[in-house]
């Protein structure tokens, strides 16, 4: 594949200044095939193709029409749109069109140039206008389990509607930022057609001297992907994004203060867009009109959804320890003690770990770790290996984790005992949680100190669902027998033959 800085060149020149790809070729020097194919690849859409001829009289009737055409056609990927041969046949076939196709070909490519002109002018979202937007990320204190938490949340801003979205993260690194404006677009069904960032990290690896960046692959992808212009601002210019401050202040103030309860992000995030829907039933500062109407016209100018969502996330090659522990970001996960001293991949989300072996294939997954917690281990992988040498489950911070009970049963174990209920536990955590397991070991322990082959007959029935088994109670009615005597004496008995003489 091309480097994305070729690849957003030849998209920029063919779909936004509308050159062909023979030309485009030439200048590159490279195959026409090629430039077609990232103009066209399915995951990069974009641009408008404009080309310069003479109008016609006769097409006065059918301008206002071709020009609704048009503008509905520059928000979808190239070859979704409507061709001039096929915008002839429909005005022909629907509204009885007298003028040749040439006249058609010429008026759509002139148009096709000023709406582009157009676009591209509109595209300074301090000019408001519609179809903009701008993106920061503000702070806010939250509530997690009775802690406060100081947490970003990523804002994008409408100036022409004065609406907004925004979605709250831990974290402002790369793959929250690109997360959340993935979520945002998604709530959209659209994306806006030209985004202001300030000079985020996420975002810029450079800024040059001649006021250009070098942004970063990742973003270079994401901005290919969803197809949309972006821009930014000069280095201490935080006015050119005055809106989105506005916005950040407004949010907060209005939404997140006193500081917000929360148990899961992804729960909160959906009642942030909640929020961002009730608040456009106010009226406009200065326009006089709702912002939901408003907003309608900044929909009008948003770009198609590609297909498919964007993939927010990251690989990187890392080597485990001795002890098969792998460092990220200064955080450690485990994977799995066959590992230690091999290289892995980490597949990294904005909330995920994945650690993938050759074949990539998922060996561990751990939830991303942020603030205080250094550390996050899935033991499961380490039970097998545990269970050669069970009198050090103790000393481990796996038995830190038990529950009180499971605590206790290992407390009463013998080593033979420790060593298969860890067998046990490796088995039912691949699948489950502690939770299943810890109602099995409640069951089975109803009678006492249970056996780890009555734990696992309780797991396997409550897994299958087929329930417990009460134990059996016999009716009165059954008669009662006679008690049979047992022992060596009651064989003696039998040997003694008639007249005291033993056979």
């Amino acid at each position: 594949m091309l480097a994305m800085a070729e690849v957003n060149y030849i998209r920029h020149e063919t779909n936004t200044k509308g050159r062909s790809y023979s030309s485009v070729a030439r200048q590159m020097n490279m195959d026409r095939r090629t430039i077609k194919k990232y103009s066209e690849m399915e995951d990069f859409n974009q641009e408008v193709k404009s080309v310069q001829t003479r109008k016609a009289n006769v097409m006065d009737p059918v301008k206002p029409i071709v020009d609704q055409w048009l503008l509905e056609d520059m928000g979808k990927k190239k070859k979704f749109r409507r061709t001039a041969k096929r915008i002839y046949t429909l005005l022909v076939s629907e509204h009885g069109f007298q003028g040749s196709d040439r006249t058609i070909r010429a008026y759509v490519a002139k148009r096709k140039a000023a709406l582009l002109d157009e676009s591209n002018d509109t595209a300074l979202p301090l000019e408001a206008k519609a179809g903009t937007a701008q993106v920061d990320f503000g702070e806010a204190p939250f509530k997690h389990r009775g802690k406060e938490v100081i947490l970003p949340f990523l804002v994008l801003s409408f100036p022409y509607s004065n609406s907004f979205l925004f979605q709250v993260f831990p974290s402002q690194n790369r793959e929250c930022f690109l997360q959340g404006l993935t979520n945002m677009f998604a709530f959209l069904e659209g994306v806006p057609h030209t985004i202001r960032f300030d000079n985020l990290s996420p975002a810029v690896k450079k800024v040059l001297p001649n006021g250009e960046r070098q942004v970063t692959e990742e973003f270079a992808r994401f901005v290919a992907h969803y197809g949309f212009q972006y821009e930014f601002c000069n280095p201490g210019s935080g006015n050119e994004k005055g809106h989105v401050e506005a916005m950040v202040k407004y949010i907060r103030n209005n939404y997140l203060l006193p500081e917000i309860h929360y148990e899961d992000l992804s729960v909160l995030n959906e009642k942030t867009l909640n929020w961002s829907l009730g608040d456009r039933k106010r009226c406009h500062y200065e326009k006089d009109t709702l912002i939901a109407e408003l907003y309608l016209e900044d929909k009008e100018r948003f770009l198609q959804l590609p297909g498919k969502a964007y993939e927010c996330v990251r690989f990187e090659q890392v080597k485990a320890d001795k002890y098969g522990i792998v460092r990220i970001d200064q955080k450690q996960y485990s994977t799995s003690p066959r590992f230690a001293g091999q290289a892995v991949l980490a597949k990294i989300s904005f909330d995920t770990i994945s650690l993938l072996n050759e074949e990539n294939e998922v060996i561990v997954r751990h939830p991303r770790l942020y603030g205080e917690t250094k550390k996050s281990m899935d033991w499961q992988p380490y039970l097998t290996l545990m269970a050669k040498r069970p009198t050090a489950l103790k000393y481990s911070s796996f038995y830190d984790q038990l529950p009180e009970e499971w605590k206790a049963f290992f407390g009463e174990c013998t080593v033979e005992e420790k060593r298969n209920a860890l067998q046990l536990l490796s088995v039912i955590l691949k699948e489950q949680d502690f939770d299943i397991s810890l109602q099995a070991l409640r069951i089975a322990s109803e009678h006492g100190h249970p056996t780890t082959e009555s734990i696992k007959h309780v797991y396997y029935q409550l897994v299958n669902g087929r329930g417990i088994r009460e134990t059996l109670s016999l009716p009165p009615s059954v008669p009662s027998t006679r008690n049979s005597s047992r022992g060596l004496s009651h064989y003696d008995r039998l040997m003694i033959m008639p007249g005291g003489e033993q056979r």
